[in-house]
């Protein structure tokens, strides 16, 4: 179990710093592998014609799938492909780490040919107590994606669990 975590004033100095823009490809490819790997059978997510008919400019991006990190040798992450280094870090010095969830709001559509740009902070930080490990540090982080014209497309908001 996790000894007392106190939010310190260098913890709170993260809190709304963004961290440099990322960009994220969609293509047809990639839609198309995303949307066979969770089981999706709409042909919208296969067939362009299919989607145009149903008023996308090309097949657009299934929910939750927002486009694939572009992985640059030396700078990337070499399990998830995005930045190795996304702005302050957090030397909470917690071992263990559980996915708290995400949410995605969209605002437009995400086809396949749009490029998307993408910063990410931490938005919020609590601490919460749990009968099986004691107490955990909740990071919320928000990351803000914008297409290829300048409009932002979605927002999503996740949350680790340390302990």
């Amino acid at each position: 179990m996790a000894e007392k975590i106190e939010i310190t004033e260098e913890f709170n100095a993260v809190i709304g710093v963004q961290s440099d823009p990322w960009i994220h490809e969609v293509t047809t490819t990639s839609v198309r592998a995303f949307a066979r790997g969770v089981g999706y059978s709409d042909p919208v997510y296969f067939d362009e014609e299919a989607a145009k008919a149903a008023g996308y400019r090309s097949l657009p991006c299934p929910p939750t799938y927002l486009g694939t990190p572009v992985f640059i040798p030396g700078l990337s992450n070499d399990t998830f492909s995005g930045p190795k280094n996304t702005g302050p870090s957090l030397n909470h010095g917690l071992k263990n780490v559980l996915d708290g969830g995400a949410e995605t709001e969209y605002f437009a559509d995400i086809c396949a040919g749009d490029t998307l740009s993408v910063t990410s902070c931490c938005s919020d930080l609590s601490i919460r107590e749990s009968k099986t490990t004691g107490q955990m540090l909740i990071v919320t982080s928000e990351s803000t994606y914008t297409n290829q014209e300048g409009q932002v497309v979605a927002k999503q908001r996740g949350q680790g669990l340390f302990y």
